[in-house]
């Protein structure tokens, strides 16, 4: 899985949208986030289709709806996931929210799932950690991704910890905030900035990296598009992630996973 993926793009255009990933695939990325309730699987399938890379280069994720969770069939969903994107395996399969009550049954449909072979590999988002250990209790199948916000403001030392000691590999959705919470102009960052030639962004990106999270930006900004992913040029020193990392403010930018109504 790539250290760095895209965030879907959600345009009313679909030809201006399906330009924006091709463009992406040829900056270099690879891995791109999508989902059942983000209602782009189908652009992202035709770009795929369109850019003529191999399918076996990329790494495609996506996630069952709460709604699906509550009164549908994950199986059928899946299937129908597959179908939009026009790919005949996914390689990353989420459950998108903990909807309570039914997350636990939902992760072991999804272990029914993965031993298809039809999904590489199954994890989930938005889930803290007495969510995981509710999985864990039913369970021997471990999630290989928790996928929940994660950016300077809100760093979730505590989650980060446990998916690191079990093997859960971090993803981080939102990493740059949003421009409401004014992270990109903090003065830490742009000192770093500043000093690395780079932009905020890059500088938050590269602190992703360097703590070992994978990050998934989102943007519907070519150029940002290409900058994002041109953060491997340079590195932060320990002290610095340091001085990022004490930047939390426990600030979402996003509803608490323990209060989602949707």
């Amino acid at each position: 899985m790539p250290l760095l993926g895209m965030g879907s793009i959600i345009l009313e255009d679909e030809n201006h949208a399906v330009d924006l990933i091709i463009g992406a695939f040829e900056k270099g990325y690879r891995s791109i986030d999508t989902a059942e309730a983000y209602k782009n699987e189908h652009v992202i399938g035709r770009a795929i289709k369109e850019s003529g890379i191999p399918r076996s280069e990329f790494f495609i994720t996506s996630k069952v709806w709460t709604e699906t969770l509550r009164t549908g069939d994950i199986k059928v969903a899946f299937q129908k996931s597959l179908e939009r994107l026009g790919i005949d395996y996914i390689d990353l399969y989420l459950i998108h929210w903990p909807v309570p009550d039914k997350f636990v049954s939902a992760w072991q449909t999804l272990t029914e799932i993965y031993t298809t072979g039809e999904t590489r590999a199954i994890g989930v988002s938005n889930f803290k950690e007495h969510h995981l250990k509710a999985i864990k209790e039913v369970s021997d199948v471990i999630p290989a991704v928790n996928q929940y916000e994660h950016h300077p403001y809100l760093t979730q030392k505590s989650i980060l910890e446990y998916c690191n000691k079990e093997d859960i590999v971090v993803e981080a959705y939102c990493p740059l905030g949003r421009a409401k919470n004014g992270v990109l102009n903090d003065s830490i960052i742009t000192s770093l900035a500043k000093k690395y030639e780079k932009t905020s962004a890059q500088v938050i990106l590269r602190w992703h990296v360097e703590l070992g999270i994978i990050a998934i930006p989102s943007s519907s900004n070519a150029k940002r598009i290409a900058e994002n992913i041109d953060i491997f040029d340079f590195e932060l020193t320990e002290e610095e992630v340091k001085s990022i990392d004490a930047l939390n403010r426990d600030e979402r930018v996003v509803v608490d996973p323990d209060n989602f109504t949707h």
